[in-house]
């Protein structure tokens, strides 16, 4: 089998077994699993409003993928997507509540998008900055910012902007939100999906591009796989690892615009949902290859929502087992093949 191959088919296998592994534990639970898969297609694909309740979780997990991603190619680890996308959300918010009323959509999504990709990308970027200048493992340093993004979001809600008898931003301006594909297409009626699902699958083809098709990109990757030959070649691996950690954050914070301007139109505690760890089991099962993160993303969205979609016959956290099992498959075949 050729390595292609191989890494083709080794997150199929993972996810069949994993899902096997899966109806096993539903079985042992006193439940059938052929009906709980039933009740679960009929809740999400069988259903439109399903169907657009996936694809809005599939949308911010492309982001958070992706910021796993790319970074991954020069054999970086970014765990801080989590807090990157908690402070661009919040920037999102407060930028779209502070825009003036009169200003049309056409400068104020540009705008609300410019500050979460800037309050993402500073993050991410300062995770990069800490590894060149002061030798900080990217791992420790956003786990860390993780901490921290969260601590000065709460403060900044619970002191600053949040409205008055609510735990929660002011709404943003009708010209900061994104049109529904409800209200575009007439389509998953009700759910939240919006337009952002296609500028994720914009970034996932574009971060293909940069990665396999550009000079950056084959500068970037070398830097990952032969560093020390890419400094005798005259590549600046500082560069392109602070680089490479600020595009990641700022692309986790283009996955605000789903969650604020697509769906709350306000930032509140808890809004990001894990999104940006579950970002990083998504890159794992693409191989870190942008354009199977979309599937990836699909299949993660599709088992958060339908955890939630039959939650009243099992137990949510089988569908969490889904998603760990595959991961530990995908690694150790993984293992294996080297």
């Amino acid at each position: 089998m050729t390595p292609r191959t191989f890494r083709f088919f080794v997150p199929v296998f993972a996810v069949a077994l994993a899902v096997l592994c899966s109806m096993l534990i539903i079985a042992l639970s006193g439940r059938d699993p052929l009906l709980i898969s039933g009740k679960l297609f009929r809740a999400t694909l069988a259903s439109e409003y399903g169907t657009g309740q996936v694809l809005f979780r599939t949308t911010t997990l492309v982001f958070t993928g992706l910021a796993v991603a790319l970074p991954f190619k020069a054999r970086l680890f970014n765990i801080g997507g989590e807090g990157q996308l908690q402070l661009a959300a919040f920037a999102v918010a407060v930028t779209g509540a502070l825009l003036p009323v009169s200003i049309p959509p056409v400068m104020a999504l540009p705008l609300a998008a410019l500050a979460g990709m800037t309050a993402g990308g500073i993050w991410g970027a300062a995770a990069g900055v800490l590894k060149i200048r002061f030798g900080v493992n990217e791992v420790i340093s956003t786990i860390m910012l993780n901490f921290i993004a969260q601590g000065v979001t709460g403060y900044l809600l619970n002191y600053r902007f949040a409205m008055p008898s609510t735990e929660h931003t002011a709404q943003t301006g009708a010209a900061s939100m994104l049109p529904s594909l409800d209200h575009l297409t007439g389509l998953f009626a009700g759910s939240p999906a919006n337009i952002s699902l296609l500028l994720a699958i914009a970034a996932a083809i574009l971060a293909a591009w940069y990665l396999f098709r550009s000079r950056a990109g084959y500068e970037l990757r070398s830097v990952g796989e032969q560093p020390e030959a890419a400094e005798y070649a005259g590549i600046p691996s500082g560069r392109h690892i602070v680089w490479i950690m600020g595009a990641a954050g700022a692309v986790a914070g283009l996955g605000a615009l789903n969650l604020v301007s697509g769906y709350k139109h306000y930032y509140e505690a808890g809004l990001t949902g894990g999104f940006g760890f579950s970002g990083i089991a998504v890159a794992l099962l693409a191989g870190a290859h942008p354009l199977r993160i979309v599937p990836a993303a699909l299949l993660f969205g599709l088992l958060e929502y339908g955890g939630l979609a039959v939650g009243a016959y099992v137990p949510k956290d089988i569908f969490m087992i889904i998603q760990a099992l595959t991961i530990l498959i995908v690694i150790g075949f993984n293992g294996l093949k080297k």
